[in-house]
């Protein structure tokens, strides 16, 4: 080896990962280091003369297993927003043996049984005894009780799944990414002047003429809401929704294939479990229990919003005959007819709005809610980040640091599209540290793709933008405001899935109280506030065409719960779809519309059999605002009440104790239905 070569960053023990400094050639040997010495630690702790002793097993296995999971943490992160062929090449070389080592991790019959012991024995604190009985629930889903052949072909699932969920990512990434079209000035009248000019320069960048539109979401929705050429609307759409399909660009692009094999492939997991399909495994973590269940909450849903969305339907079809003279509405025609339409009837535009809603002022706002709400601060700092725009900032509770975030909020080539709150490190005591009793501090990211600013002029948000960066801030605060230091059960570890959605889904009330839209307003050339009659026309506006966007949710939520539930699913993907939105949608989308090919969500980020949690977490969030607007917006005790039995909890209680201990009885489905304009 190089006696000058720099360390390896991977192989750091610093409380943050160097992300400026991790190259793809550090991955293979740091992360092939990091998996022997895990290895090492999973065969010293299930050695048959090892203690079944939990503070032995937390030294020596979760101190490894913790290290080589920040390491990979670093470079999934890295492969997600700062994508390069060299990074994605080193990424999935690496992905077989890290999936391969967590596969063999989770199935362990001697760490297993370890657990079993250490779970039997008496005196075990709250904590604890949650942990373990998660770990092993976790442990029987994960194959611990399969034996030889039974156990091996699991193994090759798990890796088989994990290649294809990762292709199926680059597939979206890549047909998202290459996709342009240059157009003149005359197809964008009527598009947003900040908008026209980012794809001016973006056009200048390539030595192009005209300006260059892409399928990134910053610059897909402006256009396809606001642009007054239909053909230009058109060409956007039918690229956007046959993007990583048959119908794409590219053939290598397609996932087609990719999602029958992958749905194929769960199904034979759920049956090697002891499932009839794969449906009810997802489902023995969270709080549903079954997928009829489910299926009955989200057709009693769709019931009671249907007569709301055909209103909705019939109002623009009306309209667009009356007003814009379109008596055939497409797809491609609906974005830019609702804009008018609620212009028309609220005398506001998304644009108009956007003047008062700069990003650097409705952060600042945002910081300045969670001190109030919860009495803790947030402060930018410097930090080693993979990108310029990135900002890093320590969470302080009376001077103390209790936390940190990386925000990422531009879009840009390279990075996946939507947005999301992930871990970094979870809150932990840490029995390696050397202070006894210390512990690690949780750190999270936060990641968006807001447009970036143009002309010299900070960014620039839609108030759907501003309800996006609080539904991530929400998670993150769950993550990073917790008071527990048991690693399983601390931050968002181990609460159901179906109720990860609550704290992020309650943060984004916060964004229809006039006080708040106060602090989070100030117009990009005169920095004046957002006016009040502006307000209450967005408020007036704030269920305009909720039956439509509630029943789309439903659609997607059915179609991955019955996807997942019915046997043969993997061979009439397209054919399910379509029976999903004959039953709920007032309004299908025209045939070669392939949504579920870049349904990343439930083919690649972890919703499989689990999307109906948006809806199901929805009638939580909306309870328990409820209680808010009861008791009021920012009183202390109301805010210390939810901070203490939901947002601090981690998953040492049910999600459901959480809930009962704040609201005082079980959940009622009638704050999210007034909430809606549905009552």
């Amino acid at each position: 080896m190089d006696q000058n070569a720099a360390p390896n960053p991977l192989l750091s023990t610093a409380p943050l990962p160097d992300f400026a400094a991790i190259e793809p050639a550090h991955i293979q040997p740091a992360i092939t280091a990091l998996l022997a010495q895990a290895q090492e630690a999973l065969d010293k702790v299930t050695a048959s003369d090892a203690p079944a002793d939990y503070e032995t097993l937390s030294r020596v296995l979760n101190v490894a297993t913790e290290r080589l999971g920040t390491a990979w943490g670093a470079v999934g992160h890295l492969n997600a927003v700062a994508n390069t062929p060299a990074l994605r090449e080193a990424y999935n070389a690496m992905l077989p043996t890290v999936t391969e080592f967590y596969t063999g991790l989770g199935a362990n019959e001697a760490l297993y049984a370890k657990y079993k012991a250490i779970a039997a024995q008496e005196g075990l604190s709250p904590e604890r005894r949650q942990l373990l009985k998660h770990a092993i629930r976790d442990f029987v889903l994960s194959g611990a009780e399969l034996q030889g052949e039974a156990k091996t072909r699991f193994a090759k699932i798990q890796e088989r799944s994990a290649e294809l969920g990762q292709s199926f990512s680059e597939h979206v990434m890549d047909a998202t990414d290459s996709w342009s079209y240059f157009a003149s000035a005359d197809e964008l009248k009527g598009v947003p002047a900040d908008v026209v000019a980012n794809a001016r320069a973006a056009a200048q960048a390539e030595q192009q003429d005209g300006h260059k539109l892409t399928l990134h979401f910053p610059v897909y929705m402006p256009v396809i809401q606001y642009a007054e050429d239909r053909a230009l609307r058109e060409r956007l759409y039918r690229a956007y929704v046959t993007r990583a399909s048959e119908l794409g660009d590219k053939p290598e692009w397609d996932n087609s294939a990719l999602m029958s094999e992958l749905l194929t492939l769960r199904q034979e997991e759920a049956a090697l479990l002891g499932f009839h399909n794969f449906a009810e495994a997802s489902l023995v973590p969270k709080m549903a229990t079954s997928p009829a269940q489910v299926l009955d909450f989200l057709r009693d849903l769709a019931r009671r919003a249907r007569p709301y969305a055909q209103r909705d339907l019939d109002e623009l079809r009306d309209f667009g005959r009356a007003a814009l003279r379109m008596d055939d509405l497409q797809a491609w025609d609906l974005p830019y007819v609702s804009e008018k339409l609620k212009e028309a009837r609220y005398a506001f535009s998304d644009q108009e709005v956007r003047q008062y809603l700069t990003l650097p002022r409705v952060l600042d706002g945002l910081f300045r809610i969670v001190d109030r709400l919860f009495g803790v601060q947030l402060v930018p700092v410097a930090a080693s980040v993979w990108h310029d725009s990135v900002q890093f900032c320590e969470l302080r509770r009376d001077g103390q640091l209790i936390g940190q975030v990386y925000l990422d909020l531009f879009a840009r080539n390279g990075k996946r599209p939507g947005a999301w709150m992930d871990e970094v490190r979870s809150r932990w005591a840490r029995p390696d540290l050397p202070v006894p009793g210390a512990e690690q501090i949780p750190v999270a990211h936060l990641v968006c793709n807001f447009p970036q600013g143009a002309d010299g002029k900070p960014a620039l948000l839609t108030h759907d933008d501003v309800i996006t960066l609080f539904h991530e801030c929400g998670h993150g605060l769950h993550h990073l405001l917790t008071r527990v230091a048991e690693l399983g059960v601390s931050g968002i570890s181990g609460v159901e899935w179906d109720a990860v959605e609550l704290p992020s889904q309650f943060m984004e009330n916060f964004c229809w109280e006039w006080e708040v839209i106060q602090q989070l307003s100030s117009h990009v050339d005169t920095g004046a506030p957002l006016p009040r009659d502006l307000f209450d026309k967005m408020l007036a506006a704030k269920n305009f065409q909720a039956g439509l966007q509630t029943l789309r949710q439903i659609e997607f939520a059915l179609f991955d719960m019955r996807l997942h539930a019915e046997p043969g699913a993997e061979a009439r993907i397209q054919d399910l779809l379509a029976e999903v939105r004959a039953e709920v949608s007032v309004n299908p989308p025209p045939a070669f519309n392939r949504f579920q090919h870049s349904f990343s969500h439930i083919f690649a980020g972890g919703y499989a059999a689990g999307y109906y949690s948006y809806k199901w977490a929805e009638v939580l969030s909306a309870d328990c605002w409820s209680a808010f607007e009861e008791e009021g917006v920012f009183n202390p005790s109301t805010g210390r009440r939810y901070l203490d039995e939901i947002l601090s909890m981690g998953s040492v209680r049910d999600a459901m104790d959480n809930f009962k201990a704040f609201r005082g009885r079980e959940p009622q489905i009638d704050a999210l239905l007034r909430h809606q304009g549905m009552a």
